[in-house]
C-alpha cells in the first residue's frame, strides 16, 4: 500500500505540473499575483481585480492570489480594490506568450470616503456557493462581549446559527445535530483533537494570531473528509514582516503574550523575506478564585491551562512561502478527594504554497505530526486514559481559469490509538489499533452568468475495514438579482473514529477516542457491508441583502445518520456488547440577520431543530435535542 500512495503521488505532481505548462502556453498572455497589507505583508484575501477597459474582473482567493488569463497583447490597467485600504492602479503590457507574475501591496486607510463603498463579503457570495458556511475573522470575536475580557472563539461559536453548548464545565459544541466527535478540527492543516479547555468557555487558539476560522455545518466539498458532520478549519496569520511588534493582555481569568517580526525584513517586493510569530496564553484562575470568586466556591475554581503556538513563515520573491508551525495546549482540573484530570495536546507541521513561474496552477500541502493524550484519575473509578496520534499529510492543485476552478488532490493519514479503561464490574474495555487511510477527491466550481455549479467527489480508502467509500457531493447557487441569492448542497460522508464515551452522557471532562470494531457480535442482527459512520446530507437555502447594511440567510437542513457506532454504557461482563449500532436523524432550520456599518454590527440568531437516535430499540431524544434558540449580539 505505501508503493500505491507513492506512485499516486508522484503521478499527480508531474501530471499537473505538465498539464499547467501546457494550457499557459496555449494562451495569449497571462497576468497572475498576490495582493498584500503593506504595513505588516499579510496576504489580503477576497480583493476585487478590475480590468478597467475591459470592464470585467476576478476576486482573489484567500490566499490574496488572483490570475487572468487569456490576454490578448496589449496594455491593461488593473485597479485593485478592497474595503479599508486606498485603491492601487497596475499598468502591464502583454505579449504573445507573456506571464506575468506580480507582487501587489495596498495601503491601510482610516477615512472612508462618503459614498463609495466596497462590501467584501458581498462580492465573496456572488462567486461562491457558500452553502452552510459561516466565516469569521479575528475582527468579529474581537466585537463580541467576553467573559473574563479576552475574546476567545470558543464563546464566539456558540451564538452561531445550529450550534448548541453544554455548559461551562467540560463543555462541547454540537453542530447541527453532530456530537463533538463528529466535528473535524483543523488547525493549519493539523488535526486538533480537543479543541476545548475544561471550563467550555476558552479554547486553545489565540484569537490574535486567527487569519480566518471557516466553519462548514453540512453539506461541505469533497476536499474534507473522515468526519460526517462538520468542520471547522482555522488557518493563522504570518507574523509581521515588516517590524518588531508585540502584545500582552491580563485579567483575573488569564493572561497571554503575544510576539511576532521580521527575521530577514522585506525590505522590498522583489526581496524573500522571513517572519515569525510566537503566541502564550494561559489561565490561573485555580489561584485567583479563592479570594476574587469565593461566593462561587470557597475552595476556588480548579481549572488552568497553557498554551503555546509557534510559527516561523518564508515567502519567496514570487509569492511561493512555506510555514513551519508547532503548538502545545495544556489543560487540568483538579477536585480535591472526588477527581483529577489532565490532557496535553501536541503537534509540529509545515505547510507550504507553491506558485510555479510558467503555468497557471497552484500547488499548496501540509505534513503534520500530533499527539494527544488524556487521563481522568476518580476516587471511586479505576483510572482512565486516552491517547492518540497521528500523521496527517496532503496535496492539492488548484486550477483557476478566471472565476472558474478546478481542484483535486490526495491525503493520506495514520493514527495509532491506545485507550485505557476498566469498568466499576471489572470489565476491561480498552482498545489499541493503527489506522492507515488515504483519498483522492475531485472538485470544479463552473460560474455560467448566474448560476455557480460545483460538484466533487471523494474516494477514501480505509485499510482497517479494507473499504472504498465513494463520496459524490454537489453544491448549487443561483442568483436571482443582486441582493438575492437561492442555495443548495448534498453529500455523503464517513468516518473510522468513535468516542469513547457515551453520546447520552450530557456532560463529560474525559474525551477519549476509539476506532470502530471490524466486526460486531452476532446478537447485532443487521446487514452490515463495513462499520463505518455514515451521514448524509441536504441543505437549502437563501441570501438576501436588504435596506444597504442589512444581510439575511436563512437554510433549512436535514442530517441522516445511517450507521452510529455507540459504546454500550450498560456493559458489565466480558459476554456483554461493547458496542451499540444506531441511526439518527437531525434537521431544522436557521435564521440570521446581520446589520455592520462602519465599526457597529449586531447580528439575530434563531434555530430551530430536531435530533433523533434509534437504538433499534428504543427511539430517543438527545441531550442536545434543543427546540428553539435565539442569540442576539451587538
Amino acid at each position: 500500500m505505501n508503493k500505491l500512495y507513492l506512485k499516486t503521488l508522484l503521478f499527480f505532481l508531474f501530471s499537473s505540473l505538465w498539464i499547467g505548462n501546457n494550457s499557459v502556453h496555449a494562451q495569449n498572455g497571462v497576468i497572475k499575483g498576490f495582493i498584500y497589507d503593506k504595513s505588516n505583508g499579510e496576504p489580503i484575501p477576497y480583493c476585487s481585480v478590475y480590468m478597467v477597459n475591459e470592464r470585467t474582473g476576478v476576486v482573489s482567493d484567500n490566499n490574496g492570489y488572483f490570475i487572468l488569463t487569456k490576454l490578448k497583447p496589449g496594455d491593461y490597467k488593473l485597479k485593485i480594490t478592497y474595503l479599508g485600504y486606498d485603491s492601487l492602479i497596475a499598468t502591464y503590457q502583454i505579449k504573445a506568450g507573456t506571464v506575468i507574475t506580480d507582487k501587489l501591496y495596498l495601503e491601510p486607510i482610516s477615512l472612508e470616503i462618503k459614498g463609495v463603498q466596497v462590501y467584501a463579503e458581498r462580492e465573496i457570495l456572488k462567486t461562491e456557493t457558500h452553502v452552510s458556511v459561516q466565516r469569521v475573522t479575528s475582527k468579529e470575536i474581537n466585537q463580541m462581549p467576553t467573559i473574563g475580557g479576552i475574546p476567545d472563539i470558543a464563546q464566539y461559536l456558540q451564538v452561531l446559527p445550529g450550534i448548541v453548548f453544554t455548559g461551562d464545565q467540560g463543555g462541547q459544541l454540537y453542530i447541527r445535530g453532530g456530537t463533538p466527535i463528529q466535528n473535524k478540527v483543523l488547525l493549519d492543516g493539523l488535526l486538533i483533537y480537543n479543541p476545548f479547555h475544561s471550563i467550555g468557555l476558552f479554547s486553545v487558539f489565540d484569537t490574535d494570531i486567527i487569519k480566518s476560522a471557516d466553519l462548514y455545518s453540512g453539506g461541505f466539498g469533497a476536499e474534507y473528509g473522515c468526519r460526517v458532520s462538520s468542520v471547522l478549519d482555522i488557518k493563522t496569520r504570518e507574523g509581521n514582516r515588516k517590524r518588531l511588534s508585540g502584545k500582552f493582555d491580563i485579567n483575573t481569568f488569564g493572561s497571554k503574550m503575544l510576539l511576532e517580526g521580521p527575521l530577514i525584513k522585506e525590505s522590498n517586493k522583489k526581496h524573500t523575506s522571513l517572519s515569525f510569530l510566537l503566541s502564550l496564553k494561559g489561565s490561573y484562575l485555580e489561584q485567583t478564585s479563592k479570594w476574587l470568586y469565593a461566593y462561587a466556591n470557597k475552595d476556588g475554581l480548579p481549572y488552568n491551562y497553557l498554551d503555546g503556538y509557534g510559527k516561523i513563515s518564508l515567502q519567496t520573491t514570487n509569492g511561493s512561502r512555506m510555514n513551519l508551525f508547532g503548538f502545545s495546549f495544556n489543560d487540568g482540573v483538579n477536585y480535591p478527594n472526588i477527581a483529577n484530570y489532565k490532557w496535553n495536546s501536541w503537534g509540529l507541521g509545515a505547510n507550504y504554497l507553491i506558485l510555479p513561474s510558467m503555468s497557471n496552477i497552484l500547488i499548496d500541502g501540509v505534513f503534520a505530526f500530533s499527539n494527544y493524550t488524556n487521563t481522568l484519575n476518580e476516587t471511586t473509578v479505576p483510572l482512565r486514559s486516552s491517547h492518540i496520534n497521528g500523521y496527517n499529510f496532503g496535496l492539492n492543485f488548484t486550477y483557476l481559469f478566471g472565476n472558474n476552478t478546478f481542484k483535486y488532490g490526495v491525503d493520506f493519514s495514520g493514527t495509532w490509538l491506545n485507550y485505557e479503561f476498566t469498568n466499576p464490574y471489572g470489565t476491561d474495555c480498552g482498545q489499541e489499533s493503527f489506522n492507515s487511510e488515504f483519498a483522492l477527491y475531485f472538485k470544479y466550481k463552473w460560474i455560467v452568468k448566474r448560476f455557480i455549479i460545483e460538484p466533487s467527489i471523494r474516494l477514501h480508502y480505509y485499510a482497517s475495514q479494507a473499504a472504498v467509500s465513494p463520496e459524490p457531493r454537489l453544491a448549487f447557487k443561483y442568483n436571482v438579482s443582486e441582493n438575492v441569492r437561492l442555495k443548495f448542497a448534498t453529500g455523503l460522508y464517513s468516518q473510522n473514529i468513535i468516542s469513547a464515551t457515551s453520546d447520552q452522557d450530557v456532560v463529560n471532562l474525559f474525551y477519549g477516542f476509539l476506532t470502530t470494531p471490524e466486526f460486531y457480535p452476532d446478537s447485532i442482527n443487521r446487514n452490515i457491508r463495513n462499520s463505518l459512520q455514515k451521514g448524509q446530507h441536504i441543505v437549502a437555502g437563501i441570501e438576501v441583502d436588504f435596506l444597504k447594511y442589512f444581510a439575511l440567510n436563512a437554510e433549512t437542513y436535514f442530517k441522516n445518520f445511517s450507521h452510529l457506532t455507540n459504546i454500550n454504557r450498560y456493559q458489565m461482563f466480558d459476554f456483554d456488547d461493547e458496542y451499540i449500532l444506531e441511526t439518527g436523524q437531525a434537521y431544522g432550520a436557521d435564521l440570521s440577520i446581520k446589520y455592520n456599518y462602519k465599526q457597529f454590527s449586531a447580528n439575530l440568531v434563531y434555530s430551530l431543530n430536531w435530533v433523533y437516535r434509534d437504538d433499534g430499540k428504543v427511539i430517543y431524544r438527545t441531550h442536545f435535542d434543543r427546540r428553539h434558540n435565539v442569540n442576539i449580539t451587538t
